[in-house]
């Protein structure tokens, strides 16, 4: 070993001796100025203040009418706050008391807070009335941890409903609000209607801030560096197609009756009206959580939170007659000059029933008159020539069967059979024609929901073209402005215009000369449309009414089912009638039609009488 060798590492060692003692003597004069020298600043600001991070909410999107009314605002709110470390467990009695809460309840809401997080501010309760917002104000200095901010719920500033459409709010579970860095808990989301579907679209961007607050938590000040923070972004704006006015007068209609209504724009696809009824009232679900009101229409046997408008699949019954003739014509199974005769009903191994008076039929009337003899005849050759499939695929052209593209949640596809289908119900091929004709008259496995319905006769009004119902027509932001949504209509190329015209003009006929025309024949407004009345195992029938107006110019359909309401050119067709014309004229001239709707009682069908004697006799 070198002589120089230890003596190298003496020096090393002494070097590092001196830095050590440096860097100790600079800490120790820091702390001595900080703790000696600022004792009277900094003792205050250590012993009193701190800063705190909170999140500021913003302000959720509006929704408009389609002109440009407003149907749904914000209102304000009081919420209290918790931040759980900061929180001493003894003045939960004192808490609990000032809130008006039992000890428990509040208990497992500060569990829940911790549990999201220890160190962030949370909700504790919202939407509390101001007295008592003010008792936990006086209160804060001997309730650590506890804050208050004032929030927003949703306000309905119009008379209409329309719950199945705009939808209500509900606080995000766990799972939702652990999944997604925007939401928090105690954050309201969108559950249902369009408050669902534009969730991400209204509910904007929470803001942060930093506030001074003593070492009791209460807020001192905004912290002097604004640039810590971030401002928040309010939702976007959405525009609808619901026009108010219209909107209210079919909820009016619809009071006291079960069953769906869709108006619909037949060239673009526009709702410009959807009822389901019963409806529920959304400003009791709007801020902090009706329960018993919940449990209520939860329990309520009419299923009031059901949107029957979209979500119902019922037989549509003889309202698929127009899109039979097409099919028909289509196939060459028919022209418009074939005629059936109607001897009462139809023989295939059994009879089928006919209401409409014996004698012959051709297309034309076949529809006008809703003739089932002259459908089940196509049906069968249908059936038997094998174009089971062929029928199902150009149904669902229509819109049946196959999922519906609005934008609302819980559309129905409703069921259009096809051999693959009727296998798995049946078995392989242990079905037959009989299994089938009722299919032909919109009866057995068919089932659809009104705006399915709606959509077909949109297709069959505007000339053959199948449209995207759609209940949103633009949002518009601050930052971005408006931004107008694109929808497409898409060309059945199969239609033959000479067909369209020809089954429009059977329709005609069913307003101008058919079982509805008292109520629905108005000389002021040339209508076209179809009646239906669909079979129900389990009480009175449904009744079905679509139908389109003006009829040279089509510009606005409506579809409407009443469930149990018998005839439907009696039950549904005056809803219709009195729907169009308040959009097309912009008042309701044939008040008789009006003061019936709305005092309307349900009668036994002929047929549902016939099955009670028959019933009587054995």
């Amino acid at each position: 070993m070198s002589v120089n060798q230890p003596n190298r590492t003496r020096t090393s060692i002494r070097a590092l001796q001196f830095i050590m003692l440096s860097l100790t003597l600079i800490v120790l004069g820091r702390v001595f100025y900080l703790q000696i020298v600022e004792y009277e600043v900094y003792a205050a600001l250590g012993q009193e203040n701190s800063v705190r991070q909170e999140y500021v909410d913003a302000a959720r999107g509006l929704i408009y009418d389609r002109n440009n009314t407003l149907i749904v605002d914000n209102e304000p709110i009081y919420s209290i706050t918790i931040t759980p470390s900061l929180f001493d467990d003894s003045k939960i009695p004192l808490l609990s008391e000032t809130l008006g809460v039992s000890d428990s309840l509040l208990s497992s809401k500060i569990s829940e807070a911790q549990n999201y997080s220890w160190h962030r501010t949370s909700r504790l309760f919202t939407e509390v009335d101001f007295a008592t917002f003010s008792a936990i104000q006086e209160n804060l200095w001997q309730l650590p941890g506890i804050g208050h901010q004032i929030e927003s719920k949703r306000h309905y500033p119009t008379p209409m409903k329309a719950s199945h459409v705009l939808g209500y709010l509900r606080e995000a579970d766990e799972d939702e609000y652990r999944s997604s860095p925007d939401i928090r808990l105690g954050d309201k989301i969108g559950k249902s209607g369009l408050e669902m579907i534009y969730e991400d679209t209204l509910r904007g961007k929470f803001g942060i801030n930093y506030q001074r607050v003593n070492a009791l938590g209460q807020s001192i000040e905004d912290y002097e560096d604004p640039s810590l923070g971030r401002p928040p972004q309010r939702g976007t704006d959405i525009i609808t197609t619901i026009d108010a006015d219209l909107q209210l007068l079919a909820e009016e209609l619809m009071e006291g009756k079960k069953g769906g209504l869709v108006a619909i724009d037949p060239n673009s696809g526009a709702i410009l009206a959807m009822v389901s009824s019963p409806q529920y009232d959304l400003s009791r679900l709007s801020g902090r959580l009706d329960l018993s009101y919940w449990q209520e229409i939860n329990a309520d046997s009419t299923t009031p939170l059901y949107n029957r408008a979209i979500s119902n699949r019922q037989p549509p019954g003889s309202t698929v007659k127009p899109l039979m003739a097409l099919i028909g014509l289509t196939k060459g199974l028919i022209d418009e000059n074939t005629t059936v005769y109607n001897s009462g009903a139809y023989i295939r191994g059994r009879p089928y029933r006919d209401t409409a008076p014996t004698g012959s039929y051709d297309l034309q009337r076949a529809i006008t008159f809703s003739s089932n003899t002259f459908f089940f005849s196509l049906m069968d050759q249908i059936a038997t020539k094998g174009l089971l499939n062929e029928w199902s695929s150009m149904i669902k052209d229509f819109g049946l069967g196959v999922p519906n593209p609005i934008d609302l949640p819980y559309a129905s596809t409703g069921i259009v059979p096809d051999s693959s289908y009727m296998n798995n119900a049946f078995g392989h091929n242990k079905w037959g024609v009989g299994d089938l004709l009722s299919m032909g008259i919109g009866q057995g496995l068919l089932s659809a929901s009104p705006l399915q319905i709606a959509q077909m006769t949109s297709t069959i009004a505007n000339g053959g073209y199948r449209v995207e119902p759609h209940v949103v027509q633009a949002t518009r932001n601050p930052n971005y402005g408006l931004k107008t949504k694109t929808t497409s209509n898409t060309r059945i190329d199969w239609l033959e215009s000479s067909h369209v015209d020809h089954v429009k003009e059977a329709m005609r006929g069913v307003i101008a000369e058919g079982s509805s025309a008292y109520y629905t024949n108005n000389p002021d407004v040339p209508t076209a449309g179809k009646t239906g009345t669909a079979q129900n195992p389990h009480g009175r029938d449904h009744g079905w009414f679509t139908s389109f107006a003006p009829y040279d110019d089509p510009q606005i359909v409506v579809t409407v089912l009443i469930e149990n309401g018998g005839y439907g050119s009696i039950s549904a067709g005056p809803v219709a009638a009195v729907l169009i014309e308040k959009y097309i004229e912009g008042e309701i001239s044939r008040n008789f039609v009006y003061d019936y709707v709305l005092n309307f009682v349900s009668q036994p069908t002929d047929s549902e009488k016939l099955e009670n004697q028959e019933a009587e006799n054995e």
